[in-house]
């Protein structure tokens, strides 16, 4: 016969039994994202989720690019991978990703308009917003900027600073210099990079990560940059006199997303994380935080808290969403026609 537990063991016993299988057995949800602001992140993002859903998480951090050419190459190994748009599309196109099921994140409704579908409904929502545009130092520059052409100006003949081809932005830089022109960029390519040949001469170099930027901002080797605006907090803090170019004809829609990788073991955890990220509680806390802009309608600032960050439905509907199917599928071209201009 077997034996009961008795006494205080019994107890434990009946308490777990009682308890349902998911609270009894602690999952692991694996994510793929970046490497900076991790305090920040386990502090409002994944220290409440893993309390609340008794899971562990644990973090692949990397660059994009190789953050997504890892999962190809494995077929999967992640439950969920952050990229930016243009490279969440790459993963669309290779097949990378399981549709989501919208009804299971409920908060996708509560995100601006833009960013519920960078990439269309069946994959994941932009959970913060950027802009790709100008930043300049006041201090040192004869007239403000306000337009994209003004990065042709003379005066900043080897005072400015473009993001490399290879990061999220440089593909954009492509389609600033063609509306210079006012030409396609898909149709007249050679126009689009006689135009950027001809910024040649303000270029002093590229640069790849935002330390780097802020670096030659600080040091005063340049005093203008093409720029997405998550550095331009760390360049003001460097360069008081620094700022956010407004310009005429409209800076570029950056968006973060959050895709479920295909093979996960468990989509309803990794959708269940995703609606938890787009919930205005952690939408704010992130913002105030200093980490991201809010994608949240719910998550509302003050004028001070929303000062560094694309925020409002008023400044987001004004960007420009580039079509990131016809950019990528151009990239190979552009990339030797960059290089042959700028140089490796």
């Amino acid at each position: 016969m077997m034996r009961l537990p008795s006494g205080p063991m019994l107890i434990v016993a009946l308490a777990l039994a009682a308890l349902p299988a998911a609270a009894q057995e602690k999952k692991t949800l694996v994510i793929s994202m970046w490497g900076y602001n991790g305090d920040k992140l386990e502090a409002h993002l994944f220290k409440p989720f893993r309390e609340r859903n008794n899971v562990d998480i644990v973090l692949e951090p990397g660059n994009s690019a190789d953050r997504l050419n890892k999962v190809k190459i494995r077929r999967g190994g992640v439950d969920l991978i952050y990229l930016p748009d243009s490279f969440a599309q790459i993963g669309i196109q290779d097949g990378l990703f399981e549709p989501i099921d919208r009804a299971r994140i409920p908060n996708i409704e509560t995100l601006y308009a833009a960013a519920q579908a960078p990439n269309g409904k069946a994959y994941g929502p932009g959970y913060t917003v950027g802009r790709y545009g100008v930043i300049y130092d006041s201090a040192k520059v004869a007239a403000p900027i306000t337009a994209w052409g003004d990065l042709w100006r003379p005066e900043f003949k080897q005072r400015l600073s473009l993001p490399g081809f290879s990061t999220t932005a440089g593909p954009l830089t492509v389609l600033v210099a063609a509306a210079r022109r006012k030409v396609d960029p898909f149709a007249d390519t050679d126009a689009a990079f006689a135009s950027l040949a001809e910024l040649k001469t303000n270029l002093l170099k590229t640069y790849n990560t935002g330390s780097e930027l802020v670096n030659l901002f600080s040091t005063g080797e340049i005093v203008v940059a093409a720029a997405q605006d998550f550095t331009f907090g760390q360049i003001k803090a460097a360069v008081p006199t620094a700022r956010w170019a407004e310009l005429s004809d409209g800076a570029f829609a950056n968006f973060n997303t959050v895709n479920v990788v295909k093979g996960t073991k468990d989509k309803e955890l990794a959708q269940r994380f995703i609606d938890w990220h787009l919930s205005a509680e952690v939408q704010k806390a992130l913002a105030i935080a200093g980490t991201d802009a809010p994608a949240s309608t719910k998550a509302e600032l003050t004028s001070e808290q929303a000062a560094l960050w694309t925020y409002g439905e008023a400044m987001i509907g004004a960007l420009h969403t580039p079509d990131y199917a016809k950019v990528n599928a151009a990239k190979a071209d552009w990339s030797d026609r960059w290089n042959e201009v700028f140089g490796r």
